[in-house]
């Protein structure tokens, strides 16, 4: 590099395709020769050289976890658009309405690099990160989610499962705590396929009056850049280019992971949203991925404008920071205000008030050009349409084909052990460990929580109910919906199975869906096997929605989750919001009481392909079970109906293990079981009591509104039998199958053990 005071050139001009891949690879860039060499002309036709901080504020812009360059393309065809006319804004998260005044704002976002390399800080500050995208939008934050995948096998060369496990949980509990926001909801998975290869995929779900929702594009000159919270550091330095490519092990640049500090963060969420509440702001955008590069350009660019930044007025942690290195940190606890001249007093009075601190850092100029300064040198001068926006790559796919090898298992003798074993399972039992450590009251808005049920013997909800407002009856739901067991074995149908799953949970508690936000994970997207998997999964997802005319109004695509050989499946995340429309109605999957009709909504399935039982068994084969959103919105809204005309006591959908795991489950919180007779399902009692069929519920009906019931549900029901006191017991007429005592289910949910 040619030094220059501030200015560092990088010489570029005549530099052949082994060279420009060279400067990348020595400036930790992640770029293509082929992009290089986009950015080589670019500054060919300006007659110049870059800057450092030009090159580095380019590969910040064109890294894959800032500009979804490999993904875009399949977005639009299949994502973008569904149900546009529910959605109310988008930007860093998602809205939908709650009613005439409210918003509600969600989004899902992905820490799984960072936390492969340094668990605690990575899952720390995928919450903070999340909590950001959720105030960008003018929203006050009011529950925290997180869906975990861990690793069950030690691989040479990375931390061990535990490790990575513990430190994942520690991180997201001390963030979440410290800053007041309640975790409510969420899931952890445990497979091999996640070794070293953990996911962290986190949500955050935030309400708005709508007249105070907030862009992000500023579009006028003159505007003021304010940048408030925590000083900028080293830490984070690379963060979206780290997360843009295969890991090669598990000592990755530990300081491409950023330093995250809750009780930074909670004052400038009461500054920040105080400031909105006031008409002070214009615009607003957090600093995550890329720090000011991307969001300054964004901002600028969205808005057709050019802007002018001091680097020299961005308070800093340390001395001796090179222009790039400030110009591209990632240090968290940033949010950056766009305020026009005369309110910029007032905000920063703001700011002082909560010991936050801010300073005006540049402004919106007319025109594209995006310039910053140093020292009193110009470092960077960029047209901030091309800073902003990278080739598109609809990279090569391919389907492999997926032979369908149905499987017949020998008919089992102890279906009692079968059971015990399910409910045991890694993948089943209890999650009290970590929830326990979380808080999910505080606030005191939490209608209904993870667990719910007898205080001591709670059990498992299937989505959480948040009272956002104290004037109002309505409740937000939240929930989530994945299974990667389903997607390895065919991608398209794990994708409408997560949407199944997801409106399964809302219904549950009696919330009427609203919206989705979606965390796409997968592999390498330059392979094409890999390629083709995320296509087939968007393609399933769009079905569901689309027929559903549920949108996705935010998102977040996670590629590169791969290390040497190992990857994992490509499969969504989802998360889901709902609303209840009044809070005394919500309903929870624990039973209410004895001699009560129990029933079926939905069929039996012998698709066991991806099934727990199956997992268990050591079975590969199989066809994943089917869904079908026009009969998933049939059922679903019959059961939503019935549920809100009172007839309705506990519902618990249809998931892992099957309808006997389900019956277990609301055994569990209630203290009361159940007799059910499997006679009318026609099926092996194995595929009966255990395949998990998709659109399914099991609903506890109020005495003497059992007819009333079955006229809205109509051919969608199936009567299965009475709760009852002391066990749950399943026949199939004469023929005793299972006979267990609560306690010894309860003892084996919180224990996972015989």
């Amino acid at each position: 590099m040619i030094e220059k005071g501030a200015l560092n050139e990088v010489p570029m001009f005549g530099k052949r395709s082994e060279e420009l891949s060279h400067i990348s690879e020595r400036m930790h860039l992640g770029l293509s020769v082929e992009e290089m060499s986009r950015m080589q002309v670019y500054f060919e036709n300006e007659g110049r050289n870059p800057s450092d901080v030009e090159v580095q504020a380019i590969a910040q812009a064109w890294s894959e976890h800032c500009s979804y360059k490999s993904s875009k393309i399949h977005l639009k065809k299949y994502i973008f658009g569904i149900g546009k006319e529910k959605v109310v804004a988008e930007g860093d998260a998602g809205l939908v309405s709650l009613d005439d005044e409210t918003a509600i704002a969600f989004k899902m976002e992905s820490h799984n690099h960072p936390s492969a390399i340094e668990p605690y800080g990575g899952a720390a500050t995928g919450v903070g990160g999340i909590l950001r995208d959720i105030v960008s939008m003018g929203a006050q934050p009011i529950a925290v989610t997180d869906v975990l995948y861990f690793g069950t096998k030690k691989i040479k060369g990375f931390p061990s499962p535990k490790f990575i496990e513990g430190g994942v949980i520690a991180g997201i509990r001390d963030y979440g705590n410290r800053v007041g926001i309640p975790t409510v909801s969420g899931g952890i998975v445990y497979s091999e396929f996640f070794s070293p290869n953990v996911l962290v995929n986190v949500g955050c779900v935030g309400v708005v009056e709508k007249k105070r929702i907030r862009s992000s594009a500023i579009s006028k000159p003159g505007i003021k850049l304010i940048i408030a919270g925590g000083k900028t550091g080293r830490d984070g330095i690379h963060g979206v280019n780290m997360a843009s490519a295969v890991m090669e092990s598990g000592e990755e640049d530990i300081s491409t992971v950023q330093l995250g500090s809750p009780i930074t963060k909670e004052p400038l969420i009461h500054a920040v949203l105080e400031a909105n509440e006031r008409g002070l702001v214009y615009a607003l955008k957090d600093l995550g991925g890329g720090g000011l590069s991307s969001v300054v350009g964004e901002m600028l660019q969205s808005g057709g404008m050019g802007g002018r930044v001091l680097l020299d007025r961005v308070p800093l942690k340390e001395s001796n920071m090179k222009p790039w290195e400030i110009w591209i940190s990632e240090s968290q606890e940033r949010m950056l205000l766009a305020v026009e001249e005369e309110k910029v007093g007032e905000v920063l009075e703001i700011m002082e008030d909560w010991d936050i601190t801010a300073e005006v850092i540049g402004e919106s100029e007319e025109g594209k050009r995006l310039r910053i300064f140093f020292a009193g040198e110009r470092v960077l001068d960029l047209d901030t349409d091309f800073m902003t926006s990278p080739v598109l790559y609809e990279r090569p796919s391919s389907i492999k084909e997926r032979r369908i090898v149905q499987v017949l298992p020998k008919n089992p003798t102890d279906f009692g052990k079968i059971l015990m074993g399910m409910i045991s399972d890694k993948n089943v039992r209890t999650r009290e460990y970590v929830v326990r450590q979380y808080d999910h009251t505080v606030r005191g808005s939490t209608v209904i929580g993870p667990f719910t049920g007898i205080v001591g013997r709670e059990g498992p909800s299937d989505a959480s109910v948040i009272r956002p407002d104290w004037n109002k009856e309505s409740g937000v739901a939240i929930t989530h919906g994945s299974n990667p067991f389903y997607s390895q074995i065919d991608p398209y149908m794990g994708g409408k199975a997560a949407v199944d799953e997801t409106v399964r949970n809302l219904i549950s508690v009696g919330a009427e869906p609203l919206g989705f936000s979606d965390c796409l994970n997968s592999g390498n997207p330059e392979k094409p096997e890999i390629m083709g998997e995320f296509i087939e999964m968007l393609k399933g997802l769009h079905e569901s929605a689309y027929d559903l005319n549920l949108p996705f109004v935010s998102g977040n695509v996670s590629f590169y989750n791969e290390a040497g050989k190992r990857r994992i499946p490509t499969f969504p995340t989802i998360l889901g919001v709902g609303k209840v429309d009044t809070i005394s109605n919500a309903i929870s999957p624990d039973f209410k009481g004895t001699d009560r009709s129990i029933y079926l909504v939905g069929i039996p399935t012998t698709d066991m392909g991806g099934s727990l039982y199956y997992r268990r068994l050591k079975i590969d084969g199989g066809r994943v079970p089917y869904s079908d959103p026009k009969t998933l919105k049939r059922r679903g809204w019959n059961l939503l109906r019935a549920i809100r005309s009172g007839k309705v006591s506990s519902v618990h959908d249809i998931s892992e293990g099957g309808i006997a795991t389900a019956i277990s489950e609301m055994t569990i919180g209630s203290g009361i079981g159940a007799l059910l007779d499997l006679s009318p399902l026609g099926l092996r009692a194995d595929f009966a009591m255990f395949s998990e069929p998709q659109s399914g519920w099991i609903v506890e009906v109020k005495k003497d509104r059992e007819r009333e019931f079955e006229e809205i549900l109509g051919e969608d029901s199936m009567y299965l039998g009475q709760t009852q006191e002391g066990s749950f017991e399943v026949v199939r007429g004469e023929e005793k199958l299972v006979s267990v005592g609560l306690d010894l289910i309860l003892r084996n949910w919180k224990r996972g053990y015989l």
